[in-house]
């Protein structure tokens, strides 16, 4: 089973990066004809979803995100002084976590003749939620 870590540098506290070509580029290296690839993120403030990576939506879906869990609200995970050994620069992103969980950490996408089988405007987003950060995303090939 092949298998590849992406490290990656994210920019805002809220981004969304495509990995299409990515797991196109893997496929194309490592993979088989058919099978799938797992996008994994490997943190707990980022998500992996498969969606239409438009300049709107994004927005719609850091508003979302932002209605759902707001970073102002009051997040017993955010009583810092309350948890034992904490960095110095531990940040207060409870809000990134919950809403990490409401979109998923990790997505499969099927593969068939060597292709990713995507839909027209479907895109493999990481999306960040407490940035910005160094970020790495496992690639997993799984053969059919």
């Amino acid at each position: 089973m092949a298998s590849q870590l992406l490290n990656l540098t994210t920019c805002r506290p809220f981004e969304c990066i495509a990995l299409t070509q990515a797991v196109h580029d893997f496929i194309r290296v490592h993979g088989e004809r058919d099978g799938a690839v797992v996008i994994a993120s490997q943190h707990t403030t980022t998500a992996v979803i498969v969606n239409e990576m438009e300049e709107r939506l994004l927005i719609d879906l850091e508003q979302w995100l932002s209605q759902l869990a707001p970073a102002s609200a009051v997040w017993k995970h955010n009583d810092l002084e309350l948890r034992p050994n904490i960095p110095a620069d531990e940040p207060r992103n409870a809000h990134a976590h919950l809403q990490a969980l409401l979109l998923g950490n990790q997505v499969m996408v099927t593969v068939s003749n060597g292709q990713p089988v995507l839909g027209q405007y479907q895109d493999v987003i990481l999306v960040e939620l407490d940035g910005p950060r160094q970020r790495k995303v496992a690639l997993q090939w799984l053969s059919a």
